[in-house]
Parts: structure tokens; C-alpha cells; sequence
């Protein structure tokens, strides 16, 4: 597996990755095309021998504190999981964003019982010696239809970073 900036024609790839892994809210077509336009600085594409992308991150560096990356989505192949992509290219990505612009945290944010998730980011900032602060950022009622209708988004955030 090796790690790699997404370039255009990984948009439909990273679209169907993020729409089979369920567990996602999945943007258009079209955002993913975006992003691996204009934030492909910012994130990291897992790609097989054949070149083929089996797992993503999206991120953006926050415009009001450009020193905070914040990671918007992480997708892996189902038949890929359970061998440290997600990990691999979280490493991958901070450190080359990190080699490029100064960067002292990572955010995401995290639906309560995505234990993958969690242990993802926990397991980041423990190889990082980072302490992990978490807060809910968005509630339920934040949301289009109240409570209910999508669970809320917890803030991690990951400093200090010395990567």
C-alpha cells in the first residue's frame, strides 16, 4: 500500500469508498472531485499495486487558525480494512502538510460509538505523545430535523503536535 496525493480521477474512487463504508455521511460526486482539485494538499489517497485507491483522507487546514488541520473524512476498503491504512495515512498526511506549513493540532470530528474512529485518533495522539481533548462541536439539534435525525459530532482535538 503505498500513500499518495489524490489527483482528479481519484474523486469517483474516494466518492464510492466514502458510500460503502456506511458509516460516512457521503457528499456528492461532484465534492469529491473538488476536493482532490483543491485540497488534495491537504489529504492522502491509499493506493493498491495497481495503483488503485482503497482508502482516503480529506482534510483542510482551518482559515482562521491555518496551523490546525482538520480532518474531514477517513474511508477504507471493506476488503482492505484491519491493516493500518487508516493509521499509515494519517502519519503520511500530517507529516507532509507538517513538512510544508506549520501545524501544532488535528481536529476531526466523531459520531458518538464510531469506536474506529475514536481508537484511530486516540492511537494517533498517543504515537504523537499529544494530549486528546473532545467536546461536542455540533449537537443533534444543530442539525436539518432536530434531535434524531443525525447523531452529534464530537470535536477531537489532537495538541500539541511535534511532528
Amino acid at each position: 500500500i503505498r500513500a499518495d496525493r489524490p489527483d482528479l480521477c481519484d474523486g469517483p474512487d474516494l466518492w464510492r469508498i466514502a458510500r460503502d463504508a456506511k458509516t460516512l455521511d457521503v457528499n456528492s460526486p461532484y465534492s469529491y472531485l473538488l476536493w482532490c482539485r483543491d485540497f488534495a494538499a491537504t489529504s492522502a489517497v491509499a493506493r493498491d499495486g495497481d495503483g488503485r485507491p482503497v482508502g482516503f483522507i480529506t482534510g483542510y487546514l482551518r482559515p482562521d487558525t491555518p496551523a490546525t488541520l482538520l480532518i474531514w473524512q477517513v474511508a477504507v476498503d471493506a476488503d482492505a480494512r484491519g491493516l493500518g491504512i487508516a493509521g499509515h495515512l494519517l502519519d503520511h498526511l500530517t507529516a507532509r502538510v507538517a513538512a510544508e506549513h506549520p501545524l501544532d493540532a488535528l481536529e476531526t470530528t466523531i459520531s458518538p460509538g464510531n469506536t474506529a474512529s475514536e481508537r484511530l485518533f486516540a492511537s494517533f495522539a498517543e504515537r504523537h505523545g499529544a494530549q486528546l481533548a473532545r467536546e461536542v462541536l455540533f449537537a443533534q439539534e444543530h442539525f436539518p430535523g432536530g434531535a434524531g435525525h443525525h447523531d452529534a459530532e464530537v470535536l477531537h482535538r489532537i495538541a500539541p503536535l511535534a511532528l
